[in-house]
């Protein structure tokens, strides 16, 4: 069975970076087409499924469920803003910034080297961010 992986976390839905790939993360789930090695969740404050539900103000469980009976992105954002919060322009705006910087010389960095080297890709100088790396493993970069 081939897989498709999950959408670049630079994709935006309303706006919002990694909205949409969480989305397609879940929905792979449902499936029982995520592979083991991706993160999913909210097991570890700093993994990006847990800080963007949080950004929401909706759980991740109750995410998974509203996934679960459908809908487009757009829709399923819509009903993020009515159970949890609607950002403002500026709150995205900041939010988009801080995860596409995300391991840029932060407190993360090492994580995005560790990330690097269990991929192959140590020697790719170009890799910074998580984003990045993502986007790099998953053939986009």
């Amino acid at each position: 069975m081939s897989f498709t992986p999950p959408r670049s976390p630079y994709d935006k839905v309303g706006g919002i970076v990694f909205f949409g790939r969480l989305i397609d993360k879940i929905r792979l789930h449902l499936a029982g087409k995520l592979p083991d090695t991706y993160n999913l969740g909210e097991s570890n404050w700093y993994f990006f499924d847990a800080r963007c539900t949080r950004f929401l103000g909706v759980t991740f469980a109750d995410l998974v469920a509203r996934v679960k009976r459908g809908g487009s992105d757009e829709t399923l954002l819509r009903w993020c803003f009515r159970h949890g919060r609607k950002p403002s322009d500026e709150e995205i705006d900041i939010w988009n910034t801080f995860m596409m910087k995300r391991g840029l010389e932060d407190a993360v960095s090492d994580g995005v080297e560790e990330g690097k080297r269990l991929a192959g890709l140590k020697r790719r100088k170009d890799i910074r961010t998580f984003f990045e790396l993502i986007d790099a493993e998953e053939g986009r970069r």
